[in-house]
């Protein structure tokens, strides 16, 4: 691999809007990616990692503006490129994948169109080949049977191959940097490790550099030729993989890493397990299956297949598997979201799918849930007061019982009593996750379930927030059902481990038994694809999962 620099980032600053906190996004901010090798840019949320690959792009939006510095891909100054110039570049000399395709792609074109329309923009006028490309090109980013799927639209798609999909139009023109924002965050442990080892054979392929934009250090370690760590916007270290992570420097870095989860397999024995508060009782949920039209036939697609679970009082359960292994569908089941076709979901010795009108709305304060993206969850138009106290009014709590139920709940996830007056906006990630999480508590709930509720959170927040979790299930006598895609995760807070493939819990055990000796061949596979596992071991952070 040749080892000349491709991208120079020199002295580059990044103004914030006049009246912030702080001036800069990104301050002083220096480095190299080489060509052939792959530089990871680690930090928490807030520490202008996007900032400066999006300034890379020339990508910024409006509000913010290069201040001083110099940005040079193969000796080029891409910060005095006209538009036409920086057109030309994006895409033939430099692509991006962004961390949520479904926002990334259009909604209303099928995924072959977008493939297509970059290569037609990009001046190839002949139809034939251009289907020729992106054919190939689906094919290369390992895409099953291209000529249907590329007919297809974004929601048809799972994560995973819509990021394929993603990569698909970055790498249409074989740019020579591949600038990755967040690509695998949110995606499970195996369609992680697809897409980590596509974007690695890629660089073998092509001799792209990679600039790699990631806050889950097992990802840097499997992955990093050199690591640079970002803090409020400036650079605190950098070097080697192997000088970051087993010899870091920074306090900061060195925190960052303390934070990471990892897998806990010494936590004590429970003595008996606790009376049982929720049973699922051969449980079976199927959907029309994707493709069928309005005239296409009967097929239907089993999300659930008789699965059987159960939750003590005051009992952490996780319930882990791939995306569409049919987790979230379970908890929705259990909230009552949804109906399910057969067996029987019991609460409290109810059976929750009889029930109706009143004895349903009494139910639903017991039950309560933490969503994956508190952003989108949370009503972007109401105040935090409305938002935590709301739900509460509207089953009967008296307004000023609930006022005092939001001061406690408030001051139980750590958030200043001044926040009610503001908006969703104007709080971090791991903010807006406390207030999910105080909106949930302040229904006085038995059971949670938390839907992926830490996954898309920095390794230090998500440290805060499962600390929170434990906290409040020991202070109240919580039951949780936790559904995540992260065994390490999973490992910190849950007392049994539930695994779900293709719809059927194929394994349950304490965190200790399942990780010690996982029995079924699915649940090994989950383990093997954990990144960063050599990284753990060498740094003695645990014992080595597999033997």
């Amino acid at each position: 691999m040749s080892e000349h620099t491709l991208l120079s980032i020199r002295h580059l600053s990044v103004a914030l809007p006049a009246g912030g906190d702080r001036v800069f996004a990104v301050q002083d901010v220096s480095l190299d990616v080489p060509a052939g090798q792959t530089v990871c840019v680690v930090g928490e949320s807030g520490s202008g990692k996007s900032v400066m690959a999006n300034a890379v792009m020339r990508l910024l939006p409006p509000v913010l503006r290069v201040k001083s510095g110099q940005i040079t891909l193969a000796g080029e100054d891409l910060l005095s490129l006209d538009a036409e110039s920086l057109r030309r570049m994006r895409g033939s000399r430099m692509g991006m994948i962004f961390q949520e395709p479904m926002t990334a792609l259009n909604p209303v074109m099928t995924v072959g169109e977008q493939i297509d329309e970059v290569l037609l923009v990009h001046g190839e006028r002949d139809a034939h080949v251009r289907e020729r490309r992106v054919l190939e090109l689906m094919r290369e980013m390992s895409l099953p049977e291209p000529e249907a799927l590329r007919h297809r639209y974004p929601f048809q798609l799972s994560g995973g191959q819509r990021q394929r999909v993603v990569i698909a139009i970055a790498m249409a023109l074989e740019p020579q940097l591949l600038i990755a924002d967040e690509p695998t965050t949110a995606l499970d442990v195996t369609t992680q490790a697809q897409i980590l080892a596509l974007i690695k054979r890629l660089q073998t392929t092509h001799g792209i550099g990679v600039l790699f934009i990631t806050h889950d250090f097992g990802v840097v370690s499997d992955i990093a030729d050199r690591v640079v760590v970002m803090q409020q916007g400036k650079v605190v270290e950098s070097g080697t993989a192997a000088q970051v992570l087993r010899q870091p420097e920074h306090p900061y870095t060195r925190r960052l890493i303390d934070a990471v989860p990892r897998l806990r397999d010494a936590m004590d024995e429970a003595s008996a397990r606790p009376a049982p508060l929720l049973r699922i009782e051969g449980v079976s949920k199927s959907y029309r299956a994707r493709g069928q039209g309005l005239f296409g036939g009967r097929g239907r697609t089993k999300a659930l297949d008789e699965v059987s679970l159960e939750i003590g009082e005051g009992e952490t359960v996780g319930l882990i598997g791939e995306s569409g292994s049919g987790k979230t569908t379970l908890g929705q089941c259990v909230m009552r979201l949804l109906d399910v076709d057969g067996g029987q979901i019991v609460f409290n010795g109810e059976p929750v799918q009889a029930l109706r009108g009143r004895a349903l709305k009494a139910l639903r304060p017991q039950i309560q849930m933490i969503f994956q993206d508190p952003f989108a969850s949370l009503n972007p138009r109401h105040r935090v007061g409305r938002i935590v106290t709301e739900n509460a009014i509207l089953c009967g709590v008296p307004p000023a019982e609930a006022e005092r139920r939001m001061q406690d709940v408030l001051a139980m996830v750590g958030l200043d009593p001044s926040a009610v007056n503001r908006f969703p906006h104007e709080f971090s990630g791991g903010q807006r996750q406390r207030i999910g999480i105080a909106r949930a508590l302040v229904m006085q709930p038995r059971l949670i379930v938390a839907d992926e509720a830490v996954s898309a959170l920095d390794v230090s927040v998500q440290q805060q927030v499962l600390t929170l979790l434990r906290e409040v299930r020991e202070r109240l006598g919580l039951s949780m059902l936790f559904i995540t895609h992260d065994l390490r995760v999973a490992s910190q807070i849950c007392d049994r481990i539930a695994v779900m493939h293709k719809g059927r819990i194929v394994e349950t055990g304490t965190v200790q038994a399942i990780a010690r000796a996982p029995a079924h061949p699915y649940t090994r596979s989950l383990f093997a694809a954990m990144p960063g596992q050599a990284w753990e071991c060498d740094m003695e952070r645990t014992a080595p999962v597999l033997a």
